[in-house]
């Protein structure tokens, strides 16, 4: 008996023990990388996951973001966390080079603003989305935010109907569908590096550029083009990864906080999303002109885009869209 109270009280002794060094662990680091720069709504939304996990797994992780490319482009990105030699990225268009499906978001005016991305998702899309990339890329979807519409900078002239758009040389990034829109309208699709697009702009290389709101904003764009149409032509989400190695060496309890953080601040990252939009609108407007446009002449311009991605991948996650219009 007496054999049997010693070995008890030293397995306590020792369960002790190892909960105390459990409890002073250090804690594990993970780096949240970007290809887009501080000043993106995927900054923002990679800052408020790490500050909601902090909160509910105080001293566990330590986070460090790593935004605007440092470390590595969009592509290298993406490789590196399907490799495990990434713990997460917050990344964009280069998510929908994964698979032809995923190209929806390269169709133009798919959505009619936010609140109608919003229901979509809500509907069932992003629950399509999350599981395709899960099955293609072998990466965990953490979280599925927003990058922004996406709008028209130029040098020449107010963009307002398709028209406008004949002959202008256009920065365009994204796969063929988006290539393909612009096209359809006249315009001359270019491939510059984004980080060559001031220069290319200033030298005429391009007439103009398509990007989210902050894309101008960042690179100061509009010192050298000066007609903003808001054409939100394109709305691209934004994708919260993690690598299948970094998600499987968590605990239970890790991953399920992980899980419900990343889909409990999805209202939030839409919000913060808007609040920058509006904000940086709100610093250019002094120096550019900002032209509304037509927007049933440019979908009337670019409906064969439909038609090829129907042909190619079918109606069902279109359907989701329209009926949450």
């Amino acid at each position: 008996m007496k054999t049997i109270r010693t070995l008890a009280c030293r397995l306590l002794f020792a369960l002790a023990a190892l909960a105390a060094v459990s409890a002073h662990a250090a804690p594990q680091e993970v780096r949240i990388a970007s290809h887009v720069s501080a000043l993106s709504p995927l900054h923002a939304q990679s800052e408020l996951f790490a500050r909601e996990i902090e909160k509910r797994l105080p001293g566990q992780f330590r986070f460090v973001l790593f935004p605007g490319g440092q470390l590595g482009k969009e592509k290298a990105l993406i490789t590196n966390v399907k490799a495990g030699s990434l713990e997460m990225i917050n990344v964009a268009s280069g998510v929908m080079k994964l698979d032809r499906k995923l190209g929806i978001f390269d169709l133009p005016w798919l959505f009619a603003d936010r609140d109608h991305v919003r229901r979509a998702m809500a509907a069932g899309l992003e629950d399509e989305v999350r599981g395709r990339i899960e099955e293609i890329a072998d990466v965990k979807v953490v979280g599925v935010y927003e990058n922004g519409f996406r709008h028209v900078l130029n040098s020449k002239r107010g963009v307002n109907t398709p028209d406008d758009m004949e002959g202008l040389k256009i920065r365009v990034s994204g796969g063929k569908f988006r290539q393909g829109v612009f096209s359809n309208i006249g315009a001359t699709p270019q491939k510059v590096a984004w980080k060559e697009t001031f220069t290319a702009l200033q030298t005429g290389v391009v007439d103009g550029a398509e990007a989210a709101t902050y894309g101008f904003y960042e690179q100061k764009q509009y010192e050298v083009a000066k007609y903003l149409s808001l054409t939100s032509h394109v709305y691209t989400p934004s994708f919260l990864l993690a690598s299948r190695a970094f998600w499987e060496s968590m605990s239970p309890r890790q991953r399920e906080v992980f899980s419900q953080v990343g889909r409990e601040i999805t209202e939030a990252a839409y919000e913060a999303s808007a609040e920058l939009e509006k904000k940086y609108f709100q610093e250019m407007k002094s120096r550019v002109v900002i032209h509304s446009v037509d927007l049933p002449a440019f979908q009337a311009a670019t409906a064969s885009s439909y038609d090829d991605y129907i042909a190619g991948q079918g109606e069902d996650w279109l359907e989701i869209i329209r009926r949450a219009r």
